[in-house]
């Protein structure tokens, strides 16, 4: 199974490498890669997670030892995994919101016209 998540990764990186030519958007092939990368480790997860650390602690500490274990793969990547992964993409949104909110305030304002008004040439080596 992870073979084949590899493999859905890099077709859908092909898919966005040439948007163009397939005419498919970058962001519904990159929707789709998550999706079905999410979908093939949760089917998958028998085999991938026993000998990870995480899924070991994972167990000591939340799954008693008399529970069956039969449905803990399945639990982990729900409550642990997919939380974890969307806290992560949230919180980069909430930066990205928040610094996006102060340059467009910034511009609103003519606050960039301080350094604007300092550029006198137009050769793009002096500017770099």
């Amino acid at each position: 199974m992870f073979v084949l998540m590899v493999v859905i990764f890099v077709l859908g990186y092909a898919a966005i490498a040439f948007e163009h030519p397939i005419k498919v958007d970058k962001a519904a092939s990159a929707l789709l890669i998550g999706v079905l990368t999410w979908i093939v480790y949760l089917i998958g997860a028998a085999d991938i997670l026993p000998g990870t650390s995480d899924y070991q602690k994972y167990l000591a500490d939340f799954i008693p030892s008399t529970v069956n274990l039969k449905g803990s793969t399945t639990d982990f990547i729900v409550h642990h995994e997919i939380t974890h992964h969307l806290a992560e993409i949230a919180q980069i949104l909430f930066f990205l919101l928040g610094a996006m909110t102060i340059v467009e305030l910034v511009d609103a304002h003519e606050g960039f016209a301080v350094i604007t008004d300092r550029i006198n040439t137009d050769s793009r080596v002096k500017l770099l």
